[in-house]
């Protein structure tokens, strides 16, 4: 079994404040969650008004799989948002 992680910081510059953040990062994690039926949660910057970081999690068979649902699940997020994303970090881990 692999899991593989994403950690996804993202600017909004159009958030002013901390209750805008939670509506966009809760808009951007139930999608995510939605369509790939993976974990997601805040991970960092909670009381920063425009950066959102997220980790997801995600379990697959083997490499070639779980690449492509990371890849799949960061273009979703590039294409359903108005944050920019500003840093991602991947890492598959054999358990």
């Amino acid at each position: 079994m692999l899991v593989g992680t994403l950690e996804v910081k993202m600017h909004a510059p159009f958030v002013h404040s901390l209750k805008e953040k939670r509506m966009v990062v809760k808009s951007i994690m139930g999608k995510v969650k939605n369509k790939f039926n993976v974990s997601v949660a805040e991970i960092g910057e909670q009381d920063t008004h425009q950066i959102i970081v997220i980790g997801i999690a995600a379990i697959g068979d083997h490499t070639g799989q779980c690449d492509s649902m990371l890849d799949h699940i960061i273009d979703f997020i590039e294409e359903n948002t108005q944050a920019e994303v500003m840093d991602i970090i991947r890492d598959i881990m054999h358990t």
